[in-house]
């Protein structure tokens, strides 16, 4: 029998937050190189030294989003210690690494291919992105020209709530059936190739598409003064090095439902944890 129920690997504030929630339900608990939160009540059952330790130590893994973390999880090093009794749980893991425990016998749940769950990231998101926003920026959201590249679950979440915030939002991507519902939701639209001649107009924009869209020859057409919020996931959409040149305020934001909504969304993933076991 394992020393313990379940071992948190890495993450952020919400996998360290879903530690008391796992010790409430009467599991043991132990952690490897987990967040530390000031004035939390409930510590975790043990700490691991290494990966293998924890690995060794429990059936259940349970990591963060992402769950690969350069210098904490290392997705091929997690392979190495697994064993056709684990379960395994964590955000956006590389499909490689699902496949191969398919392979093998071992469960593997991907937080993000769960749709309540995505939806409620994209919440948290598009928050921590106004917040992100009212923090670098010294004019108000109310009345301001924003723009919001891409209208999947995050940003359609966050063009509703910048509208709600009585921001002049426009939508722009590429799918005509987004933007029917981002201009049915009355904001104005914008296609994607059109971009470029618009980019002057808007003191706020926040991207969610994971492809270069804000290429140096749009940046160039853009406010001095703008300031872009990047939520899209791995290197983002933005030509950084020509924004620096430019001098505009370009901002990566990632992680943001652990940055600012750990323990709401902490809540939720333990109990999609708890469901699955």
């Amino acid at each position: 029998m394992a020393e313990y129920d379940i071992a948190v690997v890495g993450g952020d504030k919400r996998t360290a937050y879903m530690v008391p929630f796992f010790r409430e339900m009467g599991y043991r608990v132990i952690c490897y190189k987990t967040s530390r939160i000031k004035g939390m009540a409930a510590e975790a059952d043990g700490t691991a030294e290494s990966l293998k330790q924890a690995v060794d130590s429990a059936e259940i893994i349970v990591g963060g989003i992402p769950m690969e973390k350069k210098g904490i999880v290392h997705i091929r090093e997690l392979s190495r210690h697994l064993r056709r009794h684990h379960k395994v749980f964590g955000g956006v893991i590389p499909e490689a690494f699902r496949q191969e425990c398919d392979e093998r016998g071992i469960r593997c749940y991907d937080y993000m291919k769960d749709e309540s769950i995505a939806v409620f990231n994209a919440v948290a998101t598009a928050e921590g992105a106004i917040l992100e926003a009212l923090y670098h920026k010294d004019t108000n959201i109310h009345r301001s020209s924003t723009l919001v590249l891409g209208y999947g679950r995050c940003g359609m979440v966050l063009a509703q709530k910048l509208k709600a915030l009585a921001a002049f939002v426009t939508v722009c991507g590429s799918n005509p059936m987004e933007l029917a519902r981002a201009e049915a939701m009355g904001m104005e639209t914008l296609f994607l190739d059109r971009l470029e001649e618009t980019a002057g107009k808007f003191e706020y924009v926040y991207n969610t598409i994971p492809a270069l869209v804000l290429a140096e020859h749009v940046l160039e057409e853009m406010q001095k003064d703008v300031l872009i919020i990047d939520i899209a996931s791995g290197k983002g959409g933005v030509d950084y090095q020509a924004a620096d040149r430019l001098g505009l305020d370009a901002l990566h934001c990632l992680g943001l439902p652990g940055k600012y909504a750990g323990k709401t969304s902490a809540k939720r993933l333990t109990e999609y944890v708890a469901d699955k076991l």
